[in-house]
């Protein structure tokens, strides 16, 4: 009986777990798109370069899909078994509820493991790709495209005009042409009524092939009591030829943006970490003795038998002229030197707390990785015993519960997180607050369901107002106490 109730437990958690798995991941890669789809439009990219960037950043998405698919999934199968009056029956047969839940805690717990192991390996993978890819396609110029009527200066070194095309694409009519490869400004322009456009060898040339037009060049550039010469060449046909090489994407070798925090595991970051750490020492020991050598004057008087010699004779008056003349050159020396120290402090003050701050900003990107996979099992326990107590399945109520606990934990995660990179708080402090209060939220929930209350259902809600109700009449009809509760 019980092999039969994991076995009917598990095969209602897994149907809505993946339904609502992959309905996140398509809402995330959603926004994706509308966040940088300006940068996509008129690049002219191929649809396997859309494909790669949508996989990899479906895979960068799984971190913060699945702990939102636990907690709706778990809410949908318990608030399913209890909505059929599965769940009453199973616990009238002496079956706890710890013990229904028990097989979906362990397929969970598996799942905690799997998404730790993801965070640590795959995801820095997918997110080297991922970003290193959105970088080129970003940094793409976009196609080539002339308008009518309005220069174009996508071509190096030239502006084209044309006043009109054919719907073919190709005719064109009314052609201008300036050729700034020579840094001169508008000193050569190329002029045709009519002419044909296309491209060769998989688009990588333009060719204009130019009919009836006039070619003007300045030669000498204007002066005081000189006019310009230029050149005027008729023609019946040219053929210009355009490289349209910058416009294909050049893919940067993704090795430049290896060293990014997002894109690094548990070792990577450690070794980063020590390194860092390492680093500030250094600097530490290094201003250390740079600082010593701005007082190496006040060190040399002490010890030098010359300068006190003369510190004795400028105590028996044989310097005090010099002593006064003096004074002054040195109170401004002292000031100088004053102000050489304070900028050097300032100064190695400023590179120790960036170290500081670097190194809290990849200790939460290690705490990261346990945390959000944590989250999966803290998801869990609040979304089982709610399912329990709600008694509703479906994408009603479950969603609209689902929504409320993963905004509460994506907010307090966000702030938990620029705290610690703000040194606001310690950093396993900022990145374990989050899980730790709501896991006491789960044990709550988790006593009132084992207790079989009727927290969250309607009826609840409709006492707790007549409640308030009788309260309100009591105290505005002054009737007696005890009606109140009656």
């Amino acid at each position: 009986m019980l092999k039969k109730l994991d076995k009917l437990v598990i095969k209602a958690f897994f149907p809505p777990f993946l339904l609502t798995f992959f309905v996140v991941i398509f809402i995330l890669l959603t926004q994706f798109m509308l966040k940088y789809f300006d940068d996509f439009v008129g690049k002219n990219l191929s649809y396997s370069t859309y494909a790669e960037l949508l996989f990899f950043f479906s895979i960068n998405s799984v971190p913060l899909a699945l702990p939102i698919s636990i907690l709706l999934s778990s809410i949908m199968t318990y608030g399913n078994l209890s909505e059929h009056n599965e769940l009453t029956a199973i616990k009238s047969a002496g079956i706890s509820l710890l013990r229904i839940i028990r097989p979906i805690f362990f397929v969970v717990c598996l799942l905690t493991l799997l998404a730790f192991w993801f965070n640590d390996r795959v995801l820095p993978y997918a997110n080297l790709r991922a970003y290193s890819l959105l970088y080129d396609i970003t940094t793409k110029k976009a196609a080539f495209n002339i308008k009518e009527g309005t220069f174009y200066y996508g071509l190096p070194g030239f502006a084209v005009k044309i006043n009109h095309k054919d719907p073919d694409g190709s005719t064109i009519k009314k052609v201008m042409i300036y050729n700034h490869q020579d840094d001169r400004g508008n000193v050569n322009l190329t002029m045709a009524d009519s002419g044909k456009m296309y491209t060769i060898w998989n688009d990588r040339y333009l060719i204009l092939e130019l009919f009836r037009g006039d070619n003007y060049t300045e030669l000498l550039p204007k002066s005081p009591g000189r006019e310009s010469e230029f050149t005027h060449n008729h023609f019946d046909y040219s053929k210009l030829v355009f490289n349209l090489s910058s416009f294909e994407m050049s893919r940067t070798d993704i090795q430049l943006f290896a060293s990014n925090k997002i894109m690094r595991n548990l070792s990577e970051l450690h070794r980063d970490i020590d390194s860092i750490k390492r680093e500030s020492e250094n600097l530490r020991k290094f201003s250390s003795t740079n600082f010593l050598t701005y007082f190496s004057h006040f060190r040399r008087q002490r010890q030098g038998p010359e300068l006190s010699e003369k510190y004795l004779d400028s105590l028996s008056g044989n310097l005090a002229g010099r002593w006064a003349a003096d004074s002054m050159q040195w109170t401004q020396s002292a000031y100088n030197q004053i102000r050489s120290i304070k900028n050097y402090s300032e100064t190695n003050r400023d590179r120790l707390n960036n170290y500081y701050r670097d190194v809290d900003v990849f200790e939460v990107e290690i705490f990261k990785k346990y945390t959000q996979a944590i989250a999966c099992l803290i998801m869990f326990l609040l979304g089982a015993p709610l399912g329990a107590i709600i008694r509703k399945g479906g994408f009603g109520v479950p969603v609209l519960i689902s929504i409320f606990f993963f905004i509460v934990y994506y907010v307090l995660s966000i702030t938990g997180e620029k705290w610690s990179k703000e040194d606001v708080v310690d950093v396993p402090l900022g990145m374990w607050s989050t899980n730790f209060l709501l896991f006491w939220v789960g044990l709550y929930f988790m006593m009132k369901a084992r207790s079989d209350s009727s927290l969250l259902e309607n009826n609840y809600f409709t006492r707790f107002f007549s409640f308030v109700g009788r309260l309100l009449r009591q105290l505005f009809l002054r009737k007696k106490p005890k009606e109140i509760f009656s």
